[in-house]
């Protein structure tokens, strides 16, 4: 009976709070009435606003096209864009097509050269805050771009002398539907492509992919000529891979204004950072390069000044690797890539030179006069070595280490590379004269034999045989000519210590054959040269062989190879040069 009465009195309890709670909404029913009825006005309103903003999207891409034919005084497509709210204001648009103004395009260009938009863009959106006062720039802090693509036509497109339409920009200027002032802090950009065309016959157009590229600080100029209407000046910063050789390259600076009337003179400053380029990507080059410079102009016409440094630089095949240091002042030409160096210094190892000249691209039409297909490089150079150091270059371009030679050179030379299949040295083309001084080489076979040489051409035969060979410098000059990877010496002067050798022939890069034949002026005569009881022998033959001052003078010849060198007299030619005795045949 206790159980029952406290279950009734439980049961009780409960049944008072349940009927106190549903008391409770009974008597406030309007809650319930409002919390509904908001909701329903949330939704509706939601639909609503989802409702307008999809109403609102043609119109306002039509004001986003209007507004940017304004701006760039030319035809504007928009293929989509959409709004919605959350979290604040987000737009997107996809496909925006904007072409070159046809006001500024030359007659032949209007006809059927424009067929290609200037820009293109796969893909924009935004986010900006619901608040906006009137009077006041739309503020938005980042505008993210896909797939940008712009494409700068040659200069021969633009009229540069024509007429603007006024009338054009006026019409369009009152159509009184301007878009309110934007105010954008940031764009980043995405996948950038930037192409500088050319009209150069057999050039083709330059391509630069940016794989990342972020603008800011957007201001105007003056308000004074082109710069007045065109798009702000602003800062950018960029990484890109250069497709050749391959490397990547950090560059920040300022762009603009962009010209309206020909992009390829919107100006462009900055300082770049090559770093890690494989210059394994041409055939004849091997090692890292890395550079550091600042450019200035426009994108048609650019001035680069900077440095590289190439630890570890060396030609293929020989691969004996060199330190090269090189400061430059370059010109560059934006729509082909054509750069002319005015001039490099560089130094190589020890030696010090410089470079003037121009570097242009080759191309030729495809099969069946297909689109045009690069070729490479044309190189044609001036190169002055005014601090050289001879075993520098021997060992750079040889096997040998250490090189054959050494000593001080000083050369001046025009340098022409073609492009081809071929190996550079096949391709290389030299021209030029050289002198080098304080010569010795390293072969102690070849230094002993112009030991010898010297020793006997001032009459001091006994000491051939000393213990102690003394250093017998020797100097060379001679002009020369490289073709097809034979170096051709018309003249090559060596002298020793009592002797003077002119001398002319070839030598091979790649093989080191060498083939020369010349004469030698010594100051001894025959008698004196060999000494003691033969050289009293030779005294009647002294006559025959002094020419034109020198006690001796005999033909002789260098032949065999760069490692096994052959010395020797053509006695061939000496019977030729020598009188007949009576009697003789």
């Amino acid at each position: 009976m206790g159980a029952g009465a406290v279950s009734e009195n439980g049961s009780g309890r409960g049944g008072g709070l349940t009927e106190q709670h549903s008391s409770f909404w009974r008597r406030n029913r309007w809650i319930l009435w409002f919390g509904g009825c908001l909701g329903v006005v949330v939704a509706a309103l939601a639909v609503v606003v989802a409702v307008a903003l999809h109403r609102a999207e043609p119109f306002l891409r039509a004001r986003i096209v209007a507004g940017l034919e304004d701006r760039f005084h030319a035809r504007v497509e928009l293929d989509s864009f959409h709004m919605s709210l959350v979290h604040g204001l987000r737009a997107e648009g996809k496909g925006l097509r904007i072409w070159a103004p046809q006001s500024a395009l030359t007659k032949d260009a209007t006809v059927g050269g424009n067929a290609e938009p200037l820009i293109r863009l796969a893909e924009f959106r935004f986010h900006a805050p619901l608040h906006y006062q009137r009077g006041k720039p739309f503020h938005i802090s980042v505008v993210e771009l896909e797939g940008l693509d712009v494409r700068v036509p040659p200069r021969s497109r633009f009229a540069h002398d024509k007429p603007k339409d006024a009338g054009e920009a006026v019409q369009r200027s009152n159509r009184g539907w301007d878009l309110p002032t934007v105010s954008v802090d940031t764009v980043e950009c995405l996948g950038t492509r930037l192409t500088l065309e050319t009209d150069k016959p057999g050039k083709l157009p330059i391509q630069i992919a940016i794989s990342r590229l972020k603008l800011t600080g957007f201001r105007r100029t003056g308000a004074t000529g082109k710069t007045s209407g065109g798009v702000p000046v602003m800062d950018f910063e960029a990484e890109l891979t250069n497709p050749k050789p391959v490397g990547r390259i950090t560059t920040s600076g300022t762009f603009g204004p962009w010209q309206v009337d020909d992009p390829g003179e919107s100006s462009v400053t900055g300082d770049y950072d090559f770093s890690h380029a494989d210059l394994g990507s041409f055939k004849a080059l091997a090692g890292t390069l890395s550079s550091t410079g600042h450019y200035d102009g426009t994108l048609r016409d650019l001035t680069v000044d900077g440095q590289t440094d190439t630890p570890d630089f060396q030609l293929r095949p020989f691969n004996n690797p060199l330190p090269l240091h090189t400061k430059f002042h370059a010109k560059v030409d934006g729509t082909n890539g054509d750069t002319w160096l005015q001039p490099v210094e560089a130094t190589l190892g020890r030696s010090h030179f410089t470079v003037e000249g121009k570097i242009v691209r080759v191309a030729e039409p495809g099969e069946n006069g297909g689109p045009l297909v690069s070729k490479g490089h044309n190189i044609s150079l001036t190169v002055n070595v005014d601090r050289g150091r001879i075993e520098d270059f021997l060992r750079l371009a040889s096997h040998s280490n250490p090189s054959i030679l050494t000593g001080a050179v000083t050369a001046r030379a025009m340098l022409d590379i073609p492009p081809g299949p071929e190996h550079v040295v096949k391709r290389m083309k030299l021209k030029g004269s050289f002198k080098l001084d304080d010569a010795l080489f390293t072969s102690a076979k070849i230094q002993d034999r112009i030991r010898d040489l010297s020793l006997r051409a001032l009459g001091r035969p006994k000491d051939v045989k000393e213990s102690a060979p003394e250093t017998v410098d020797s100097t060379m000059s001679g002009d020369f000519q490289m073709v097809d990877g034979v170096i051709a010496l018309p003249v090559l002067k060596y002298s020793v210590p009592g002797a003077a050798i002119q001398l002319r022939g070839t030598y091979e890069v790649e093989g080191g054959a060498i083939n020369f034949e010349g004469s030698a002026a010594l100051q001894a005569t025959i008698s004196q040269m060999v000494g003691g009881w033969k050289g009293l022998l030779l005294k009647p033959a002294d006559r025959f062989f002094k020419k034109d001052g020198a006690g001796t003078e005999v033909p002789i010849h260098i032949s065999g190879t760069r490692d096994a060198p052959e010395f020797g007299v053509d006695i061939g030619r000496m019977k030729k040069t020598l009188p007949e005795t009576p009697g003789q045949k």
